[in-house]
């Protein structure tokens, strides 16, 4: 299937013509941020933390500490609801009413279950790693069977998932276009500032190539 189904849990309701359904699309917001909000409930209370994650097909991957309360929660089974969102600009429309924001944003829902497959946590690992910075895994250290041990990973299988996504202009009410207000969309992009080393770097060694190009 190209697309995700829609039901009651993933359904677009409010403005449905921005919603997407399709694997393709869902998956790219996902894959373009390096952190997602995850949220849980915790003794009837709900919880929603961000971390880092990777996708590996139809998984998503989260790791952390042992001790994370968010991790111990979800291991086992727990309801899953995920987040990503990108904002691309503000929307100044000639009408306070009308101000919007320009965004890319992905829900998706799942089951926790802890990652106890060695292959899986390696894989895992290597994913979220090359999610914060392609090139990373092969440049780094990888991690010693120490830090493997003090590292927990848990995966959640995507069932269900939508994305939401406005672009364009303001949207005035007709007789507000005559009004001397200035309108139009100020664009938003996350990016990279010039690398900054280390205080105890060794001497001599460059910025890798995969850095300066992110």
């Amino acid at each position: 299937m190209t697309e995700y189904a829609k039901t009651d849990i993933n359904q677009v309701r409010r403005l449905p013509k921005r919603a997407d359904y399709d694997r393709e699309t869902v998956q790219a917001i996902v894959d373009a941020s390096a952190i997602c909000h995850v949220g849980f409930v915790v003794e009837g209370r709900p919880f929603v933390v961000p971390t880092i994650h990777a996708r590996i097909g139809e998984v998503v991957y989260f790791h952390g500490a042992p001790a994370s309360r968010m991790l111990k929660t979800i291991r086992d089974g727990a309801s899953l609801c995920i987040t990503v969102t990108h904002l691309d600009g503000l929307v100044l429309a000639r009408s306070a009413f009308h101000h919007s924001m320009n965004y890319r944003s992905a829900m998706l829902f799942g089951i926790g279950r802890l990652v106890d497959d060695e292959t899986e946590k390696w894989d895992a690992l290597h994913a979220i790693t090359e999610a914060v910075m392609p090139g990373r895994w092969e440049d780094a250290r990888q991690p010693n069977p120490k830090e493997m041990a003090a590292t927990l990973v848990v995966a959640m299988p995507i069932e269900y998932a939508s994305a939401k996504v406005r672009t364009g202009p303001p949207g005035d009410d007709e007789e507000d276009y005559a009004l001397p207000v200035w309108a139009g969309v100020l664009p938003l992009a996350l990016t990279p500032q010039a690398p900054i080393d280390d205080p105890l770097l060794s001497p001599g060694i460059p910025v890798p190539a995969y850095i300066l190009n992110f």
